[in-house]
């Protein structure tokens, strides 16, 4: 979020200094606030985290196409325990550590990708737009710092950059301590191949830098807690998904609200404007309780809205209306950690009612 503050020397010279010092400190905080930075998170400045960052899609990049053999053994020591997984389950090439230039999977797959002028333009492309990966680094160091104050025995993984080749490789976890992040997915919504492989337009926000840490987390959260829909109503998973994105809020507090639940600003006013009529939709079309999934995946799952609520609300309505259910729980709630509410298994109608929530 682009904040601009300009203060006219014309207009304040014959101000008293002190005065001028007293706006631009609110001015400050007020901006801090618009934000996300001003939510009460907690000072982690102390908290040490020693982030560890591999840019394995530009050693890839570099392999040299005429001595693929050696150069794919080169990249195996580097990654001894990524390679394999990358070339093998991620891209499905039929590798199986048989680096020899003669190999098919090798001269037929491998190579054909580093020599395709249109995955060449990918991997150019990459790299133009992260010459280096120092802010989102920053922004990942932070977020475990706030893990480590939540979840003190937790601990930082390996992040390993990469080109996913277009295949909606966002983030994902391997092994046990190992994240992986296509930035050929953050390539900013407006990178025209993603239409031609079918990523769809509400899934713009979710394109560009500033989402690789929700990506990131998110992952996290679900290798540990799994969206469960089997036997669930919508209210369930409005509260599983209202817990993620609650815990979202707290690891990333420095991060914009839009961006944090892949909305765009204009969809989360749309929300906060129109929340007792959100809540009230469901309440008189006895969603609540629904449990056909047909019926109520359009309100757990990203789509370009939500059916029944016009163009201007966002698909996946359900994780902020869950989002705000916890909140006032958590607000009744006020020596529960954040810890114990992903742990605990309340009945999703008794954590309503226990709620008090009470929409505007």
């Amino acid at each position: 979020m682009k904040t601009f503050i300009r203060l006219s020397t014309a207009l304040v010279s014959n101000v008293d200094k002190r005065v001028v010092k007293c706006m631009t400190l609110l001015l400050f905080v007020v901006f801090l606030g618009s934000c996300g930075g001003g939510n009460n998170a907690p000072d982690v400045s102390g908290i040490k985290v020693q982030l560890k960052t591999q840019r394995f899609d530009r050693a890839f990049a570099s392999i040299d196409t005429n001595q693929m053999g050696a150069s794919l053994q080169k990249l195996h020591d580097q990654f001894p325990e990524f390679l394999d997984f990358y070339l093998d389950t991620l891209m499905g090439l039929g590798v199986h550590g048989n680096y020899a230039d003669t190999a098919a999977p090798v001269r037929l797959g491998v190579k054909s990708f580093l020599t395709h002028k249109d995955y060449r333009g990918l991997l150019d492309t990459i790299n133009a737009h992260y010459p280096d990966t120092k802010d989102v680094d920053d922004q990942l160091t932070k977020g475990f710092q706030y893990q480590k104050y939540y979840f003190p025995q937790s601990r930082e993984r390996r992040i390993i950059y990469i080109s996913g080749w277009l295949g909606n490789i966002g983030a994902f976890t391997y092994g046990d301590n190992i994240i992986g992040v296509g930035l050929d997915m953050f390539l900013g919504a407006s990178y025209p191949y993603y239409k031609s492989v079918g990523i769809p337009e509400y899934w713009s926000v979710q394109l560009n830098k500033d989402y690789i840490p929700v990506a990131v987390f998110k992952t996290l959260y679900r290798e540990q807690i799994p969206f469960r829909m089997q036997d669930a109503n919508l209210l369930d998973m409005m509260i599983q998904r209202g817990k993620e994105a609650y815990y979202i809020d707290k690891v990333l507090p420095f991060l914009p609200e839009s961006v944090k639940l892949a909305y765009t600003q204009k969809q989360l006013d749309w929300c906060n404007k129109n929340e007792g009529q959100v809540y009230n939709f469901f309440v008189t079309q006895n969603y609540l309780f629904e449990t056909s999934w047909q019926k109520i995946v359009r309100y757990v799952n990203e789509g370009p809205n939500s059916a029944g609520m016009g163009d201007d609300s966002p698909g996946n309505i359900g994780t902020w209306v869950g989002l705000q259910i916890v909140k006032a729980y958590m607000n009744e709630h006020p020596k529960m950690t954040l810890a114990d509410l992903i742990k605990q298994h309340e009945e999703p109608q008794t954590f309503l009612r226990d709620s008090k929530y009470k929409p505007k």
